[in-house]
């Protein structure tokens, strides 16, 4: 496989002073095997721990989840113009949030507004993005609030710890571990603005932490990072509230260790949902009901790592990356595409404090 061949992924991560990583690297996976390139450095940039592309296909936003930018505290949201042809990155430009470090971001469907959320900052805020991908100047900085969940270790504050946006584009659903609730804002593209709409409560000591919508809309599953549960909600088609439908362990019934979820995705054919688990370090499987919205558990499997902080599915749902951050490795899975199962295609790759898995479009 060359440099130029195979389906292209960028792996965002954690670049403590010391340490091995430098910023965002690139790998090729070989469609036909499952096998990794070497990796390479495409973009040196501090703590690029999660990535998310403009629905353009050309512009690759990045959290610079650090200390200090430009030489004031906070952290930052960065640009960069992806070449297809070459698989390069080049930088555009940075938008300080005014604030301390980033958890998450994304991308509203038209490409005219991103979004991010700070854990420790307990805040949202939003974008405006150019027609060329650049950041502008934040519209939006929304502070959360409300009754800490039962956790006192970790429900300390408020933890916004994610954001997504529905697949009509009206809203953006916020995680907040901290206070287990899934908060709703109504997005207006148009501005960049997020303006407050509702919330929906998770079970107690839940931690909701990441979340993904079914293609049609109808349901929402949020990965509960604190008590390993999947819950799914109903979305009302009107106005976008949440109504529970389900909740489902990620965990074997006989494991009594300590785990923590992690990521959640959903197959491109919406058949299937995974999501990891951190200390028992391993993917769950679930069957999706298309009309119900219920999920089935199919397996539970190692991913041959520590701390799968992130994974992805290839585009064409025929494999699975995963990045296990503490022991420094990827590994790959071949998808089955009527079961849903993971087989490991064979030994991690060594890349060291991957945090998060991207395919390139």
């Amino acid at each position: 496989m060359s440099l130029t061949t195979g389906l292209l992924i960028f792996l965002g991560t954690y670049t403590p002073a010391g340490g091995e990583s430098r910023g965002i690297y690139s790998v090729r996976l070989d469609p036909a095997t499952g096998a990794l390139s070497e990796p390479v450095l495409v973009a040196e940039t501090p703590n690029p721990t999660f990535l998310a592309w403009n629905p353009d296909g050309r512009t690759l936003y990045a959290l610079s989840e650090s200390g200090t930018v430009n030489g004031r505290p906070g952290g930052a949201l960065k640009s960069f113009r992806y070449e297809s042809a070459t698989g390069s990155l080049t930088p555009l430009n940075i938008s300080p949030t005014g604030d301390i470090g980033l958890a998450h971001v994304n991308v509203d469907a038209t490409g005219r507004t991103a979004a991010v959320v700070s854990y420790q900052g307990s805040y949202v805020a939003s974008f405006p993005l150019a027609a060329d991908g650049q950041l502008g100047a934040r519209q939006s900085l929304v502070a959360h609030t409300g009754v800490l969940g039962p956790n006192a270790k970790r429900q300390d504050k408020p933890h916004p710890h994610s954001v997504t946006f529905s697949p009509d584009n009206r809203f953006a659903y916020i995680c907040d571990l901290g206070l287990d609730r899934v908060f709703r804002y109504r997005l207006d593209p148009a501005s960049a603005t997020l303006t407050t709409e509702g919330e929906t409560a998770t079970a107690p000591g839940a931690g909701p932490r990441h979340s993904k919508f079914s293609a049609d809309g109808k349901f929402l599953y949020v990965i509960n990072e604190l008590n390993s549960t999947i819950e799914t909600f109903a979305a009302d088609a009107a106005s976008g509230a949440l109504t529970r439908v389900q909740a489902i362990a990620t965990l074997p019934a006989d494991f009594h260790g300590e785990s923590i979820c992690a990521e959640i995705r959903l197959s491109p054919d919406g058949r299937f949902v995974y999501g990891s688990n951190r200390g028992h370090e391993s993917l769950a499987v679930f069957a999706r009901d298309a009309v119900q919205g219920t999920l089935a558990l199919v397996e539970i499997v190692p991913t041959g790592g520590k701390h799968p902080r992130n994974f992805n599915l290839s585009p064409d749902g025929r494999w699975l990356v995963c990045g296990n951050r503490d022991s420094n490795n990827v590994t790959v899975f071949r998808v089955d595409p009527v079961s849903g199962r993971l087989t490991p295609t064979g030994q991690p790759y060594a890349i060291p404090q991957v945090v998060c898995v991207l395919f390139a479009p």
